[in-house]
């Protein structure tokens, strides 16, 4: 899942760790100033805040990154849009409040499989209702998983689906030759739902907790521009209709998405919170200062210059916690100057991970040695990615440079946020330093985040600032996003070796040698670069003490519906 970030305040970066230590204190020591303040204050006839009114009330209010794109499960691609997402519908399998592995009931009250994980039969609860009160059928779900894989609909995230026999040809297939009765997924009955899958997979559970696979109603699709249109007024407060905990009554369009609780939830006697509201921040400084002024519950993120006081003050509200996810640049592939492998990896090979995860994000980054984290006891990717500047100096001499100052001018793409152009700014002072390349040679392009999608998807770059989240715990979630035909590709990459042990991959049921199948694939990734990572995520951000129930989860994919406020 692509991770968006909002604005920060500006480090900037120079080699050295005393000159960045430098600029990172100048850059806090008046915003320090202001927290010290506003802590001084607020012991002085406190008085209700707007987070104080909204526990009392059940409204959870948090930091939600940019504006949405969509309210559409089968249009958004963001971490913060799939947050909404989550609060408004339901699927077969949900999110556990306190374990990632666990896999908690939805829509489905029970499943079975066959021996081989290829047929997975979902028994629907019968009390489960869309919020207009009609009932939530395995029609809906086939009729869902038809329109999200329609070759019309264009959804960017329509490769998930691929797991079922045929999703893949029958989304790629441009002339209509494939029937979509193909696909495996049929209704047995209105509350049977069967899935058949070409390839063993036994943790299917996990990757239906995806925003992907949520269920649409389909009379609200039908009646807004059809099953295929985009952003039609379906989405609006008022004619949306959702069959999750929540549903939306307001969306105020640069500022925040409300939602309530859904009356008709089958489970709305357990729900605690009788609301939430996401809020939109480009700048990360105002939603710190929203948060320390009793605003919001809870940041999506902390400014990286701002973690060190807070861990000086040794604040309880600070959470710095694992997350399954890549920091990482694209390459466009079809393209003169990055389409050369050699440039790839020199430009790859001049990045000091080490420096950057120390002096610029500061949050306990750990540096990429390979595109898909490692998992305790699992997973354990090849350790290929690293700091190497005699090596670097090499592979530009391969790519027909004799030195830096002979490579063409490109640019490099980040969305609207100045943690984005810190970490741009650093990378471009070690390609000078390591490569010889000029800094003024790379323009920084900043756009912001519905823009920039457009532009990534659109391949209209030549290296682009990227983030993944894991929408399961599999490495398969990672490296399935670079063969040829996965609709999150963005890169122009294609390499029938890697697309080859991918499919072979899916035909092993033993995970040990299922795993060394994907060691092997992801081998070819780092060799060729059409992306070169950086560093694997932490999550960090503030949390108000009313929030209760609000664990740390290595997906981060946390239930509203299990979230409480209580008043301290």
């Amino acid at each position: 899942m692509n991770l968006l970030l909002p604005q920060l305040d500006q480090t900037g970066y120079s080699p050295g760790p005393n000159r960045v230590q430098s600029r990172i204190q100048q850059g806090t020591v008046l915003v320090f100033g202001l927290i010290l303040c506003s802590l001084l204050l607020s012991g002085c006839g406190k008085r209700e805040s707007k987070v104080d009114r909204a526990t009392r009330e059940g409204m959870l209010l948090i930091g939600n990154g940019g504006e949405p794109k969509a309210l559409d499960p089968h249009l958004v691609t963001s971490v913060g849009d799939s947050a909404i997402m989550r609060a408004m519908f339901e699927g077969l399998v949900t999110y556990h409040p306190s374990n990632d592995a666990t896999h908690a009931p939805g829509v489905a009250e029970r499943w079975e499989a066959n021996d081989k994980k290829t047929v997975w039969t979902f028994y629907l609860r019968k009390n489960a209702k869309w919020s207009n009160g009609d009932p939530v059928t395995a029609h809906d779900f086939v009729y869902s998983y038809h329109r999200i894989l329609h070759p019309e609909m264009g959804a960017p995230y329509a490769s998930m689906l691929y797991f079922l026999r045929n999703a893949k040809e029958y989304n790629t297939d441009k002339e209509g030759k494939v029937p979509f009765e193909d696909v495996g997924v049929k209704a047995l009955d209105d509350y049977t739902l069967e899935l058949t899958l070409p390839n063993p997979t036994p943790f299917l559970p996990d990757v239906l907790k995806h925003t992907t696979w949520l269920p649409v109603h389909k009379p609200t699709i039908e009646k807004y521009g059809g099953m295929t249109e985009h952003f039609t007024d379906w989405q609006k407060p008022g004619n949306s209709v959702s069959n999750g905990a929540f549903q939306v009554t307001k969306w105020r369009v640069g500022s925040y998405v409300r939602v309530e609780k859904n009356p008709y939830y089958w489970d709305k006697d357990n729900v605690k919170l009788n609301g939430v509201e996401f809020y939109a921040f480009e700048n990360s400084f105002t939603e710190e200062r929203a948060f320390r002024n009793g605003l919001i519950h809870k940041t999506y993120v902390v400014p990286p210059n701002l973690i060190p006081l807070y861990k000086e003050k040794k604040s309880p509200e600070l959470r710095l916690e694992p997350y399954i996810g890549t920091y990482f640049y694209r390459f466009n592939c079809t393209n003169e100057v990055t389409g050369n492998v050699h440039l790839r990896r020199a430009l790859s090979a001049a990045i000091d991970r080490e420096q950057i995860v120390k002096y610029v994000t500061q949050a306990g980054e750990i540096p990429a040695y390979a595109f898909t984290p490692p998992t305790e006891g699992g997973y354990q990717p090849p350790r290929r990615v690293k700091f190497d500047p005699a090596e670097a100096k090499e592979h530009l001499k391969n790519a027909g440079y004799a030195k830096g100052s002979d490579v063409p001018a490109f640019s490099l793409f980040i969305n609207t946020s100045e943690s984005h152009t810190a970490v741009a700014i650093a990378i471009l002072d070690m390609w000078k330093t390591h490569l010889g390349i000029d800094p003024k040679k790379v323009t920084i392009k900043n756009q912001e985040w519905k823009v920039y999608q457009v532009t990534i998807q659109d391949l209209k770059y030549d290296v682009a600032r990227s983030g993944w989240i894991g929408d399961y715990l599999d490495p398969k979630t990672f490296l399935s996003l670079f063969t040829s035909d996965d609709t999150n590709n963005h890169t122009g990459w294609a390499n029938d070796e890697y697309d080859r042990l991918f499919a072979e991959s899916d035909n092993i049921g033993d995970e040990a040698k299922r795993f060394e199948k994907l060691e092997q694939l992801e081998n070819v990734l780092l060799d060729e670069l059409p992306i070169t990572p950086i560093y694997w995520y932490t999550t960090k951000y503030l949390l108000n003490d009313d929030v209760r129930n609000w664990n740390p989860l290595l997906l981060d994919n946390h239930p509203f519906k299990a979230v409480e406020l209580i008043a301290d």
